[in-house]
């Protein structure tokens, strides 16, 4: 129905937790389950008048516990707690200023969009400016006396800064606001700090890839000590992974600066972006990972076991809590997401292995995440398909409506550079290496440890963003870049491998939908090139099956597609009527069954693909009936776009439908003729 273009990755809103579970008085577990009536925040917000810092602390530390059950959330905006919180953030004590940052952290995260608009509109983004500008100026100043503690200052530092994070992840006003307070420079002044405090320049360099995201505003005042500071990181050669993880953000802030990068700079600094994402994806996470949790296990040998029982406690109810806030939940269009929660920052330092660990999943997602952005051209010739005109009612042959639709389906275009670098640089293959499923060692080693388990989901969230990487870079690079028919012909083999491999067809949501986009963006190069495939028809009715099951409308367009590709191939050979028409029937099956506008076009462009031409498609739409099906199918289509396209459906998607109705026309009257011969 149109190009298969990639929706740019957004940056995930960072983690909710402000502060770490033993911040606070442990509670009776039958007061966690606490309705709004029993909430506590009169009493809390009260001690934060108290004339006692202790007190003030305890009750920032206290807030930012209690907010964590969001149904707790309405208590305390109804009492005015920003208003009560954004004082304190300018508290004569470093104690309270961190324990008050954590706590509107928490309630930012956990209120989601509206609560931090609101927090917006209480005017918090004024005592935070002043908060940060203050740290910044106190970095080299403040005295550390213990050699195992961070820099109180920089603590501060680290909660004002995720909190900015999200506010402007959440909020267009506190993004405004940022543009025009001289943040940018601020937030650069903590990711300076990475040699001293590299998780305040994580979290720095989080807020930084977030804020330049499509902000031509921020990026006029980008100045060459911004990108000398971003550069700088690039050129760190720190081993740990905490470091892998900032490079890859140092690296996804500059691709987003690229419009005010100088022009005689640029092709140097795209060489380094992709050369840091390369070096980040070699990391071997399945090796990495059982080494990691080994030196760990050998490390509590030596701890002293009243130590170690109280870690692992801590940690255990982290890791419930985690669990919890990663629940599913259901976006606008009906598709079932996941909160990405990240609590690496809130480990203690006894589980340094476990930072290393989680940092080095999240540089791998992240640095796929980019390389998609890459190959996302934002030009507006990627919207060329809405200008398809679907008031030309001449009548033409099937050949011209099959080019018409096939064209829409192009290769998106990538600039020569950024092919260039990241075919220089491995990536297309070191993405490929990445879509495999996480090894059993390291899937072994994370299961019986409550801390190490959450680990699980990030190792096959890296597989799902690597198969999106590779389906933008099917969607955007020649056959022949990538390797030629030999090199595409081991690719569709993988894939089937990690489809078909098992008795039955996975059935998680997110790899579902990454794996199909893939193959669908494959089966489409292979076509072209008329190359042999190598599933045959019986494994993709199977996919075909599993995803028409499937809840998320972009895994059941990808699967009709699919069978289009498919069936247009066959359509070509001889003796093929017989698959053609289990082609055309399970089509038909989804034009006339599906709920969805989208997917019935989906299913009706790829009917017109396969029984466009040829005696085995004539014989084969014999067979099935096609002609009576799509006149019984006719008014329906046209009767649904009326009833539910205006409301439902934007303009684009409109167009499409528009021209699919002119075109389902045409195809009836091509049948017909077909008929009559």
């Amino acid at each position: 129905m149109g190009k298969s273009k990639t929706t740019k990755f957004k940056r995930p809103q960072f983690n909710s937790v402000g502060l770490p579970v033993n911040a606070v008085k442990e509670e009776d577990p039958a007061e966690e389950d606490h309705d709004e009536d029993d909430c506590p925040a009169a009493e809390l917000l009260e001690k934060l008048q108290s004339p006692s810092a202790d007190v003030r602390e305890f009750a920032c530390a206290s807030i930012s516990r209690v907010v964590q059950q969001s149904q707790t959330i309405p208590g305390f905006l109804q009492r005015g707690a920003v208003k009560r919180l954004g004082p304190l953030l300018l508290d004569g004590s470093l104690a309270v200023r961190e324990t008050a940052a954590g706590a509107l952290r928490n309630l930012s995260a956990c209120g989601g969009q509206e609560v931090c608009e609101d927090m917006v509109k209480h005017d918090v983004m004024t005592p935070l400016t002043a908060l940060l500008r203050e740290c910044c100026a106190g970095f080299d100043n403040a005295v550390v006396k213990m050699t195992d503690q961070n820099n109180p200052v920089e603590n501060v530092a680290h909660e004002a800064v995720n909190l900015l994070w999200n506010l402007c992840e959440s909020s267009s006003q506190a993004l405004s606001l940022f543009n025009k307070s001289g943040l940018f420079d601020v937030v650069v002044q903590c990711l300076e700090r990475h040699p001293h405090n590299v998780e305040l320049a994580i979290s720095a360099a989080h807020c930084l890839h977030t804020v330049t995201e499509d902000n031509p505003e921020l990026l006029r005042s980008t100045t060459t000590a911004v990108l000398r500071a971003l550069e700088n990181v690039l050129l760190s050669t720190h081993p740990d992974m905490a470091h892998a993880l900032l490079r890859a953000l140092a690296a996804g802030t500059l691709w987003n600066m690229k419009s005010s990068i100088p022009a005689a700079r640029q092709s140097h600094t795209l060489d380094a972006v992709v050369a840091t994402l390369s070096r980040c994806l070699d990391l071997d996470a399945g090796v990495l990972i059982p080494e990691l949790r080994r030196a760990e296990e050998a490390n509590q040998r030596d701890a002293v076991p009243d130590m170690k029982e109280q870690v692992a406690g801590d940690l255990a109810e982290e890791e419930m809590d985690e669990e919890e806030m990663e629940g599913p939940k259901k976006a606008g269009n009906g598709k079932t997401v996941k909160i990405d929660t990240d609590f690496s920052d809130l480990l203690p330092r006894g589980k340094e292995e476990l930072r290393e660990a989680t940092a080095l999943l999240t540089a791998q997602q992240t640095s796929l995440e980019i390389i998609v952005n890459m190959c996302c051209s934002d030009d507006p010739s990627d919207d060329e398909w809405e200008e398809e005109s679907s008031s030309d009612e001449s009548d033409t042959g099937p050949d011209a409506l099959c080019d018409g639709l096939s064209s829409l389906m192009s290769p998106l275009c990538l600039s020569a550079e950024v092919q260039g670098a990241l075919i220089k640089h491995n990536i297309p293959e070191k993405v490929l290496k990445k879509t495999n499923f996480p090894r059993q060692e390291a899937l072994s080693v994370c299961h019986p440890d409550p801390c190490w388990r959450g680990l699980t989901k990030r190792m096959q969230r890296v597989q799902s963003r690597a198969l999106t990487c590779l389906h933008s870079i099917l969607s955007t690079m020649d056959a022949e870049s990538l390797g030629g028919a030999m090199a595409l012909q081991e690719a569709a083999q993988h894939l089937s491998s990690l489809v078909f491999g098992a008795e039955d067809i996975p059935k998680d949501v997110e790899f579902l939908e990454a794996v199909i986009s893939a193959m669908r963006s494959l089966l489409q190069m292979i076509a072209s090139k008329n190359i042999p495939q190598c599933m045959t028809l019986q494994q993709l009715m199977r996919l075909s099956e599993a995803a028409t099951r499937c809840e998320v409308i972009s895994v059941r367009v990808n699967a009709v597609s699919i069978l289009g590709i498919t069936g247009s191939t066959l359509a070509k050979e001889k003796n093929t009527a017989d698959f053609l028409q289990m082609i055309g029937n399970a089509l038909l099956q989804v034009a006339t069954k599906d709920a969805d506008l989208v997917v019935n076009g989906e299913a009706l462009d790829a009917l017109f693909d396969v029984f466009a031409d040829g005696e085995e498609a004539e014989l084969a739409a014999r067979n099935i009936g096609l002609l009576p099906a799509l006149k019984a199918l006719q008014p329906v289509f046209k009767a649904k776009i009326r009833k539910e396209g205006r409301g439902k459906y934007g303009p684009q998607q409109l167009c499409v439908l528009d021209n699919i109705k002119t075109n389902l026309r045409r195809f009836i009257s091509y049948l017909e003729k077909v008929v009559k011969k």
